[in-house]
């Protein structure tokens, strides 16, 4: 009996101590596991901390995209932190020590007495472009598995460590190849100091006076097309002012352009990054400018497309896209090159029909294109599915892979057929006898439909050329989605209805899908007039039409 005891002990001992062990294999593992994101989420705050209170323009990446070193410690780092504007970048226990010890850009200069007309370079140690050369040796830089040589964060220079001398640490900056194009710290605080004194005449501060000075101010939707918003506002920060840089959406454009009137008159370019959509939102922000009466302050306007069709990029030479294959660099070069062109832009009124309406009609600008039939039918089917699910439209392939869809539904079911029994069209006040119809598409750029030259069709027949500054609209009709698929391979011409001053569209019964520059919506029986409204100032690029030379030359 006293042995079976002992024997039940040992095994009630062996039984607690495997329970022991079981839960401590358990429970270790969980505890570590607690502790480290305890440990990281304490980190994270820590950092977004500094983030939040720093003058730098602090961001975290997982991998640096070319080898770097820490400014503080000199290591090699595969991860850490990076300034958007002036290009440090530090290991995570290094942040708060490259904060303290390291100044970002000036975006107004601090502390200078009377009105400077110059200020020094501001240089940073190590981690400088790849192929960039020494501007005393004329030597390649950074050739080195090491945190060496210098570079100044406005004009752009970069210096041997060895070839670095006191004299280049005071000399005055030149502020490099785009000098034509940065607004210099000391301008605006001369600026503000003239503004506090009620002096507005700044026609002798310097580079005010400058004959060739043409500030841009740069205007970047990050929401748009392919989501390259972001990384451009950090490029183009590191060029110019980060004062010049605006989020759109962080800030509106009619604020952003309150800049232009601290700016010359008739000087200042802005660089718009986005789809035609912002760009209209931005031509809208000058409009208002107009009003308020600061005409003399009217920016001209150049355009990055980033947005899924860019018909309006593509009409005025900028591209039919773009996903980073020019540099930023070009990219400025081609704003400072580009020549001054006008725009017409129009103003189209829906009046809903009936007895006892008493809504307001609706009124939009067009800059592009107003159409009814299956191209707005495929623009709403578009919008609802984005709407409903956006992060899935973060690409601009997907999003033309959406409209073809669409498109070939349209060709089987024919949802917009016998249009021309549906309304009456009007141009000039004439009224036009319609042919069988799908849909109507008024036009006031070369470009439709993502790079199709609508109004020209496969340019084998004689018409009227087609402009965006001669205050006429094109007109043409379209028999179905087939036909438009036709017309953008150049295997049809479209039904070409006229061109006009003036435009009235009246749908006398049933439900039709519109759009206007991109924007659709379902309209019941109204009408619909479309009328000169103003003319934008634009910037024009020879060098990056899609389509032949011949095409390209008609709608100019």
């Amino acid at each position: 009996a006293g042995m079976e005891g002992s024997g039940d002990a040992s095994r009630a001992v062996a039984d607690w101590r495997l329970a022991v062990w079981t839960l401590c294999s358990v429970l270790l593992p969980v505890l570590i596991t607690a502790w480290c994101s305890f440990q990281r989420s304490r980190r994270q705050l820590l950092i977004r901390d500094i983030f939040r209170k720093s003058k730098h323009d602090w961001h975290y990446t997982d991998l640096f995209g070319q080898p770097s070193y820490c400014c503080v410690c000199a290591q090699h780092i595969l991860r850490g932190a990076f300034c958007g504007c002036c290009g440090l970048r530090v290991s995570e226990r290094c942040l708060k020590k490259a904060d303290q010890r390291f100044l970002c850009k000036e975006i107004v200069m601090r502390g200078a007495g009377g009105a400077p007309s110059s200020m020094p370079h501001h240089w940073i140690r190590g981690n400088v472009p790849l192929c960039s050369c020494c501007m005393v040796c004329k030597q390649q830089c950074g050739t080195q598995p090491k945190l060496c040589d210098y570079r100044c964060v406005w004009c752009q220079h970069t210096v041997h460590d060895e070839c670095m001398v006191d004299c280049l640490r005071t000399e005055d900056c030149t502020f490099g190849e785009f000098k034509d194009l940065i607004i210099p710290p000391y301008y605006l605080s001369t600026i503000n100091q003239m503004r506090k004194e009620k002096r507005t005449s700044y026609e002798k501060v310097v580079p005010y006076c400058r004959k060739h000075w043409m500030p841009v101010i740069v205007l970047a939707n990050t929401r748009s097309g392919n989501n390259m918003g972001e990384t451009l506002l950090g490029e183009f920060k590191m060029l110019l002012n980060p004062v010049q840089v605006f989020d759109l959406s962080k800030i509106a454009p009619a604020k952003a352009l309150q800049l232009c009137t601290l700016l010359p008159c008739n000087a200042v370019r802005v660089l718009v990054c986005g789809g035609d959509g912002t760009v209209g939102w931005v031509l809208d922000a000058i409009d208002e400018m107009k009003i308020k009466g600061q005409e003399r302050y009217i920016p001209q306007v150049a355009i990055l497309p980033l947005g899924t069709g860019n018909d309006l990029s593509n009409t005025l030479g900028w591209g039919a896209g773009y996903a980073g294959e020019v540099p930023v660099e070009q990219i400025l070069r081609n704003v400072m090159e580009a020549d001054g062109i006008k725009l017409d832009r129009w103003k189209v009124q829906v009046t809903n029909k009936g007895y006892y309406n008493l809504r307001k009609p609706k009124v939009f600008t067009m800059n592009n294109y107003f159409s009814i039939g299956p191209d707005a039918l495929m623009a709403l089917n578009f919008h609802a599915h984005r709407e409903k699910t956006p992060s899935l439209f973060s690409s601009r392939i997907i999003n033309k892979a959406v409209y073809f869809f669409y498109g070939t539904k349209d060709c089987l079911v024919q949802e917009c057929k016998d249009l021309n029994k549906k309304v009456e069209l009007e141009l000039d006040g004439e009224r036009i006898e319609l042919p069988n119809l799908e849909g109507i598409i008024v036009l006031n750029i070369g470009y439709w439909g993502g790079g199709c030259r609508l109004w020209e069709g496969m340019g084998d027949e004689p018409y009227p050329l087609a402009r965006h500054d001669d205050g006429l609209l094109e007109v043409v009709g379209v028999h179905g989605s087939f036909h438009c698929a036709q017309i953008q391979v150049k295997l049809a011409n479209p039904v070409r209805l006229g061109q006009a001053h003036t435009v009235r569209l009246i749908l006398k019964s049933s439900k039709m899908p519109m759009q206007v520059d991109g924007e659709p919506w379902a309209q019941g029986p109204c009408t619909v007039t479309i009328t000169h409204k103003t003319r934008a100032l634009m910037l024009y690029h020879s060098g990056e039409q899609t389509d032949d030379d011949d095409a390209s030359s008609l709608s100019e």
